[in-house]
């Protein structure tokens, strides 16, 4: 859910969900969070929750439901506004709220079953509908980026994660983050059954991680969950495997959060990849020394700099499928920054594949 929500179950007090404010950069007089102290009643017992101005109607209804497992489309919000409530991306400062404000929730809960951080943030397995390019719009990225509300999803995303490491971090190394489903695997035919996995993967996966290694040390970060990631990447020979590279560490959808944006002139709501998270935990990468591969530009939207979007691979069973040589283009280019820059912030990926075309013939 995108609220960092503690429980108070103590007998005879009203169960309170409070937000945590941590800044990630220094704060300024603008920075400073705003909070409102709402009372609500449901089934006929009393609840308590602190909402900052910079949350979203998106967010109060996961709080909602992480008290009450009423999921957002069974709540029916009575008295906190007048009229209808706002979209999902409408703020909740906009609907100035007074402290101490007072409403009813209706709805039925889904049951009493303990649920999972990624249950409750909403978000979906692998959907690649219609996308965004935020390389593309560099003032919108920026504010997406210094949004507060995002910025507090990271840091708490950054308390959250424990992250364990597969392989040991080498010093010295860039980091590649690499998605998994539609960048280097036909997610479809692998979950149906209808191919064995070495068939699912894109052409020429093994030998790309294999020339990348060297020069980066690899995280895989997949928009799925745990127990079904870490299936895949045995059934690809990705881990445990004889190959001559390693995984250092992997990240699933709970590491995810929901962001609201722009496409096409309206409100877009999608989750991201926050590589800001990564860079929390393990201090030696930056954005000077990491680039993200992912068939998705929505989930560059707050690392549009170091994204690299890359085709998505799909029909792995067709010929033209066969024919793929993306990650083979790709090996070159990672290769070649590696080398020519320092700093890859002065690298231009959207141009990648421009630059592999200026580069002497593979010998």
């Amino acid at each position: 859910m995108s609220l960092d929500v503690t429980r108070e179950l103590e007998e005879g007090s009203a169960e309170r969900a409070t937000l945590v404010t941590t800044e990630i950069g220094p704060a300024g007089p603008d920075q400073d969070e705003k909070w409102i102290h709402l009372q609500f009643s449901w089934s006929g017992k009393p609840f308590i929750l602190d909402i900052a101005e910079s949350d979203r109607v998106y967010d109060l209804k996961a709080s909602l439901m992480s008290l009450t497992n009423v999921p957002p489309e069974r709540q029916k919000i009575l008295g906190l506004v007048k009229g209808k409530l706002p979209n999902d991306e409408g703020r909740i400062g906009d609907l100035k709220l007074l402290s101490g404000k007072k409403f009813t929730l209706v709805g039925t809960p889904e049951g009493h079953e303990i649920k999972d951080p990624h249950e409750l943030e909403f978000l979906p397995d692998v959907v690649n509908d219609l996308d965004v390019d935020f390389s593309a719009n560099p003032a919108a990225a920026a504010e997406y980026i210094n949004d507060q509300r995002n910025r507090r999803r990271v840091e708490q995303h950054t308390k959250k994660l424990q992250p364990t490491l597969i392989n040991p971090l080498r010093e010295g190394k860039r980091l590649l983050v690499l998605d998994i489903d539609y960048t280097i695997l036909d997610t479809k035919p692998l979950t149906s059954g209808a191919l064995p996995p070495n068939e699912c993967a894109r052409p020429g996966l093994h030998e790309f991680l294999e020339a990348v290694y060297p020069y980066y040390d690899i995280c895989i970060w997949s928009q799925t969950s745990w127990i079904w990631l870490e299936t895949k990447l045995v059934e690809l020979g990705m881990l445990g495997g004889v190959r001559s590279y390693r995984i250092a560490f992997v990240l699933d959808k709970t590491c995810m959060f929901t962001v609201f944006s722009m496409r096409d002139g309206q409100p877009y709501k999608h989750s991201v990849k926050a590589l800001q998270i990564i860079w929390n935990h393990f201090p030696q990468y930056g954005a000077q020394n990491t680039i993200h591969i992912d068939d998705l530009g929505r989930n560059f939207a707050l690392n549009p700099g170091e994204g690299l979007k890359i085709s998505a691979f799909k029909n792995a069973h067709t010929q033209a499928a066969t024919a793929d040589r993306e990650l083979a283009k790709l090996g070159r280019y990672l290769l070649h920054i590696a080398s020519t820059h320092p700093d890859f912030r002065k690298a231009n990926h959207s141009k990648w594949k421009d630059v592999v075309k200026s580069l002497p013939p593979a010998s």
